[in-house]
């Protein structure tokens, strides 16, 4: 399958008791269609996957795929630390209609290069859905090389790698390895569109979550050579790229969109809601955005 342009790390919203609100993820997936949205990513870790039980995890994928129906594709977050965990979530979200899998590098646990191979090729054997491997080391501490993602490049069912590392040296030569196997996608919004000059198709978003229609505009003109317009666009994301990052991820961006009116402000512990101190950043982020 074709994965490319912008693809949203949707939030799961939450009601102020702190249960999935399906009345407001119906809302954000119908706004993101209607934006120009590439692809939905649900439960990934800016959907709070670490505080869903698997159960609601579940849920969120099918009630996604249900609303969604098919009018553009649903990437479900199954990666676990359990190589058995991750292989059941897929399993699970291919069963429920899910287009593709996004399975990050497993956390905590620090596989070597072979343990991780070993992961994702099992995965990948196990369940015939689309796959998409998902490197972000500042997240799980370990660190998936361009060699083992090259190796995994050639077993049929992986079809993408979300690339969060924001070093593009390292991008550029990921995607000489592999680019013309799989597609190469940013998970960095500050460096994705320097990603796309370099041949990456796309980007998984924070920042979609905030400003779908200009992320799509930007992600479509870098796609089509138009780098100069792509930059007029990415220009006006750009304090959203670095302040939807002022605290840790999701933190600032379910303030971002409670801010616009489709969810309220809650998350689940261990994390809070967003010291007051950097709300005039996030305010001014979103105005900018969203100025002609």
């Amino acid at each position: 399958m074709k994965l490319e342009g912008s693809l949203v790390a949707l939030i799961t919203p939450m009601d102020s008791n702190g249960a999935v609100d399906y009345d407001a993820l119906s809302r954000l997936l119908n706004f993101h269609i209607d934006a120009g949205t590439d692809a939905i990513v649900a439960v990934g870790t800016t959907g709070e996957s670490a505080t869903l039980n698997v159960d609601e995890h579940l849920q969120v994928i099918a009630y996604t795929v249900d609303v969604v129906n098919k009018r553009i594709p649903v990437v479900a977050g199954t990666g676990a630390n359990s190589t058995q965990e991750a292989i059941h979530l897929t399993r699970q979200a291919h069963e429920l209609g899910a287009d593709a899998a996004l399975l990050v590098v497993p956390y905590y646990n620090k596989p070597t290069q072979e343990g991780l191979y070993q992961h994702f090729k099992a995965i990948a054997n196990a369940v015939a859905i689309p796959q998409v491997l998902y490197n972000v080391p500042g997240r799980t501490v370990a660190d998936m090389s361009n060699e083992t993602i090259a190796r995994l490049a050639d077993i049929e069912n992986i079809v993408g790698c979300k690339d969060a590392t924001g070093d593009m040296q390292r991008g550029q030569e990921l995607v000489r390895l592999c680019g013309d196997k799989i597609s190469i996608l940013s998970g960095d919004d500050a460096t994705a569109l320097e990603y796309m000059k370099l041949g990456a198709k796309g980007d998984i978003s924070v920042t979609a979550n905030v400003a779908p229609k200009l992320m799509s505009q930007m992600c479509a003109a870098a796609l089509a050579g138009d780098f100069d317009l792509a930059e007029q666009y990415d220009a006006k994301l750009s304090a959203l790229h670095q302040h939807l990052f002022v605290e840790s991820n999701p933190i600032p961006v379910k303030y971002a969109v409670a801010k616009m009116g489709y969810t309220s402000n809650t998350l689940r512990l261990p994390l809070t809601s967003m010291s007051q101190e950097h709300e005039a950043l996030i305010d001014a982020a979103i105005t900018q955005a969203s100025s002609e």
